[in-house]
């Protein structure tokens, strides 16, 4: 917890969740060259094709599954329903043991990778600094990031879009190493508000993905979507989404357009005037 956290009002403050990946900062793409660079590196083949992932899969797997270990077993067991040969001609891995460990050391070279791409290309999408200063600003208000991704990818993000000092103000993080379920499961959110000692009905999230939005409404919260290009025509209000904008700075979101209906009832219409047409 941060020093932020002992001078805040126990008086039934709010909590305002943000997902990281598509959230905080465009980084799918990132995510994707730095696969297909460690796809590349390791010389994965089946059937003497090399293993790449394109736009469209991509997005198809960021709206399935959470968490980039998860990623490649769902494309290796349920896609290609083979895993590949690797390096200089090594057969496929044999056994669940085999898989994991290619597995591991595809995610940790592929997080290597990533960082170095954050370092040259990251910045903060439209408005989410804003609104991020103003919760952080308001005694009332506890602000975390929730993220599937792991510490390593987590922390060089946020340094690079929100600086170490607004980093360190955060009342929780809870990264994908801190979870034994990813999202779609609830789990994070769960333990966000349990380490918060929170009620979920007094958490608004802030997501991008079905499988974020899944985890937010599973785990009792108000969730707010900001869309991304790839994930702009999923219907997000079918699934309880509360509010859907393009961008946070595009409409101008403030902290009292979310909280603000809250404090007279929790299960209020949020973001009204601006959100996207149910």
């Amino acid at each position: 917890s941060s020093l932020r956290a002992s001078s805040l009002s126990t008086d039934a403050p709010f909590a305002l969740l943000f997902d990281c990946d598509g959230v905080i900062i465009e980084t799918e793409e990132l995510h994707r060259l730095a696969y297909n660079a460690a796809f590349k590196e390791f010389n994965l083949q089946i059937n003497n094709e090399p293993v790449e992932w394109t736009v469209a899969y991509y997005d198809v797997l960021q709206n399935t599954v959470g968490g980039g270990k998860n990623k490649m077993f769902f494309h290796f067991r349920n896609t290609t329903g083979t895993f590949p040969s690797f390096e200089d001609g090594k057969d496929a891995p044999s056994t669940p043991e085999e898989e994991q460990a290619l597995v591991d050391r595809l995610q940790a070279r592929k997080t290597d990778m990533y960082k170095e791409l954050i370092a040259e290309k990251a910045k903060a999408r439209p408005g989410v600094l804003e609104l991020m200063d103003e919760a952080l600003a308001d005694e009332n208000i506890l602000v975390g990031v929730c993220s599937a991704s792991t510490k390593a990818a987590v922390t060089k993000v946020l340094d690079v879009t929100l600086g170490e000092e607004r980093r360190k103000q955060l009342d929780v993080t809870i990264l994908g190493d801190d979870v034994s379920r990813l999202k779609p499961d609830p789990l994070i959110y769960v333990t966000a508000a349990e380490r918060l000692g929170i009620d979920p009905k007094r958490c608004v999230v802030i997501e991008d993905s079905i499988v974020g939005l899944k985890a937010a409404k599973g785990a009792g919260m108000r969730c707010v979507v900001t869309y991304t290009t790839s994930t702009e025509n999923e219907d997000f209000y079918s699934l309880g989404c509360d509010a859907k904008v393009p961008e946070l700075g595009g409409r101008g979101v403030t902290l009292d357009m979310i909280f603000g209906p809250m404090k007279d009832r929790l299960d209020a219409d949020i973001l009204a005037d601006v959100r996207d047409s149910l």
